[in-house]
């Protein structure tokens, strides 16, 4: 018998299009992803720089030389994760890093290995690499089992090929973000947009498309208590293969009464701290 898809269940390639970070200095935070974290710069103009990987754009750069810096209440970013597609492309990450920043930490997770560092203006970042999708271990019920244990540097150094930036291929692999509430947070993607949990720690929660780790990830470890604001995390996307996809998210928004904006391409909606989320269909795909 052939299972059926559950029809409130967001559709399995669904996955993390461009997100946006509202800067005080746009020179310095622009030459930083692309010297440091390896992208290239595609589109530029005195309020905003569009970095990204071979044709795909991935990071909006938003000028705001008045934006606050984020009140520590504040909900927002707690780090973009970019994925390379192999281990030669995390240890070119490594050595850039190296030569011209901080590593702020490394972790084997279990389903990827990760380097972290923070831009100049607080934003985290992680750049990651997936282990084969058949060799991520699992719970009795399923349920991905992700850890964080110590990254052996040496192999991933020894990997690296000599490039200067992230290869074609490189994607926003996820989002992590800092919530005021992982309830609200699992009533909202969860329960509205229709990801699946894929696995839980203390005070974190992890949803995917598709039984992916996770595109999208929360945790509650600095007691954020109010919305975003300030300077950080603008907006992000998610991308839906297509339009009968896109009416289906936009049907239970509408039924569970959550306000939404028409775009050109897509719809906008806020979550639970107001971070604003831009649906679209991948254009990649039509």
């Amino acid at each position: 018998m052939t299972t059926q898809p559950n029809p409130d269940m967001i559709p399995q390639e669904t996955h993390i299009g461009q997100t946006a970070l509202r800067v005080n200095d746009l020179e310095e935070i622009t030459k930083f992803y692309r010297d440091v974290v390896g992208l290239s710069v595609q589109r530029r103009s005195d309020t905003s720089s569009v970095l990204g990987a071979g044709e795909t754009p991935l990071l909006v750069l938003e000028n705001d030389e008045d934006a606050l810096e984020r009140h520590r209440s504040g909900a927002g970013l707690f780090h973009n994760a970019f994925r390379v597609p192999s281990r030669e492309a995390l240890g070119d990450a490594l050595a850039r890093i190296r030569d011209l920043w901080q590593l702020g930490g490394a972790s084997d997770h279990g389903v990827s290995e990760a380097l972290y560092l923070t831009d100049p203006e607080g934003n985290g970042i992680e750049i990651y690499r997936d282990y084969p999708r058949e060799d991520w271990p699992r719970r009795d019920d399923g349920r991905i089992r992700m850890g964080t244990y110590p990254l052996d540097l040496d192999p991933v150094e020894a990997a690296a090929a000599g490039d200067s930036g992230l290869p074609a291929g490189t994607n926003m692999g996820h989002l992590h973000l800092e919530m005021s509430s992982l309830e609200a947070f699992s009533d909202f993607y969860v329960d509205t947009l229709g990801f699946e949990v894929q696995t839980e720690a203390p005070a974190a929660l992890f949803v995917g498309a598709g039984g992916y780790h996770h595109h999208i990830a929360a945790n509650t470890w600095n007691h954020r208590t109010g919305p975003i604001s300030g300077r950080g995390l603008s907006w992000f996307e998610v991308l839906v293969p297509d339009e009968e996809s896109l009416d289906a998210v936009r049907g239970r928004l509408i039924a569970s009464d959550i306000p939404l904006t028409e775009s050109d391409d897509g719809f906008v909606v806020h979550d639970p701290d107001e971070i604003e989320i831009r649906i679209r269909v991948d254009s990649s795909t039509q």
